[in-house]
């Protein structure tokens, strides 16, 4: 019998339903269980294998010694709310007031999921960029909205205006812009963020930015949409404090936006998870506050990671698409004669005892991606030199 309910085409929106109707676990969860059945090395699933700095694991565990275990403000304690308006300003020029502009979510995730639910209404179009993370159909199809795509075409992953601009509507209801991109790496250009602006005020769309990895750049730095001409008006700028300071787990994320944005969010939010991780929050304000050599250092460090990697992929065979930014590098393993991705990467964790995840799990069209394999190198370097030697072996 079938459960009726929203609940079907939020797994259905996520790839989840089978063409039995049977429900099957995320990607993740079978490559993670895979990864731990066969001792492969995980870059499949992308969490780091290292804590975070020791001022901000310090000042969470001050903060439970100090009683901070209750429920905070529902808009997130102001300790952090402040700490998040001085990033702003700090980092991207932004004038943020931290008591009307800003609420604390559990991750990002729940920011996505709240903004979504309350913006959007059933018929509604969503325009985002395909391959896309998996939680953005879900969500979509939880609102009772129409997904619309952008392909990210291989190997430079960088969109085709003409299709930006054929993909908007008179529904389009709101643009969903990751950057730096979860899977592929890629980051958007200056014209394409000028394009989205223009084409959002054309529509009266909003923009929802998905920021994430936004210290975790290469060779440039992060520019929010929100700093462009026209932009911060109708933009709601998402980001978490789980990948910058390695606390993923602690699920701590934000977003800010003009005033009755926030408050409509808020609307929503508070009867999801109502507020969490009380003691971590003034922790992940002293992270944000931490000197620029910090943020230098994370980048830095990541960045070697990424290039032992890659060295690795090239030397098994593979062909590399050099990410710009996030934890995520993507390779084609066509070279090697992988038609299909997933069962490539089943296979490959016990071929080389290394777990990746197939970059169709992050689309609706999974056959324009269908030899593209991601692989997380936020790692320890022993780690990914592992890694990459036992990739070698598919060369030999």
């Amino acid at each position: 019998m079938t459960i009726p309910g929203a609940w079907l085409r939020t797994a259905a929106g996520a790839g989840l339903v089978g063409p039995d109707g049977s429900v099957g676990a995320t990607i993740f969860a079978e490559m993670s269980a895979l990864a731990a059945r066969t001792g492969a090395i995980n870059l499949g699933q992308g969490f780091p294998d290292t804590d975070g700095p020791p001022e901000v694991l310090e000042a969470a565990r001050q903060a439970i010694a100090d009683g901070v275990n209750q429920y905070p403000p529902g808009r997130g304690m102001p300790v952090l709310r402040e700490a998040i308006a001085r990033h702003q300003q700090r980092f991207y020029g932004l004038a943020v007031d931290p008591d009307t502009d800003v609420l604390v979510t559990a991750g990002a995730t729940e920011a996505l999921a709240a903004t979504l639910l309350a913006l959007v209404e059933p018929g509604d179009e969503v325009l985002t960029f395909e391959p896309y993370y998996d939680s953005y159909a879900a969500i979509v199809a939880l609102a009772g909205a129409r997904l619309v795509t952008v392909p990210l075409e291989w190997p430079a992953f960088a969109p085709d205006p003409d299709r930006i601009r054929a993909a908007f509507s008179a529904r389009t209801r709101l643009v969903l812009v990751n950057d730096p991109h979860n899977p592929t790496g890629s980051v958007l250009d200056r014209g394409t963020r000028e394009l989205i602006v223009e084409l959002a005020t054309r529509h009266d769309a909003l923009i929802v930015t998905d920021e994430v990895y936004e210290h975790l750049r290469f060779g440039t730095p992060h520019e929010p949409i929100a700093t462009l001409p026209g932009a911060a008006e109708r933009t709601i700028t998402i980001s978490s404090g789980g990948k910058t300071f390695s606390t993923t787990g602690w699920k701590i994320g934000w977003l800010h936006a003009r005033a009755d944005l926030v408050t409509a969010i808020l609307s929503v939010k508070q009867f999801l998870t109502y507020v969490n991780g009380a003691p971590f929050q003034p922790a992940i304000a002293v992270g944000l506050d931490l000197p620029d050599a910090f943020y230098a250092r994370i980048a830095a460090d990541l960045g070697a990671g990424r290039d032992i990697l890659i060295a690795g992929l090239r030397r098994a065979g593979l062909t590399v698409s050099v990410p710009e930014g996030s934890y995520f590098v993507v390779a084609d393993a066509a070279p090697l004669g992988a038609t299909d991705a997933a069962a490539f990467c089943r296979d490959l964790a016990t071929t080389a005892g290394v777990v990746g995840i197939p970059v169709s799990a992050f689309t609706a069209t999974p056959g324009a991606y269908a030899g593209l394999v991601r692989f997380a190198f936020c790692k320890r370097p022993d780690v990914l030199r592992e890694a990459a030697g036992r990739l070698s072996s598919l060369s030999a």
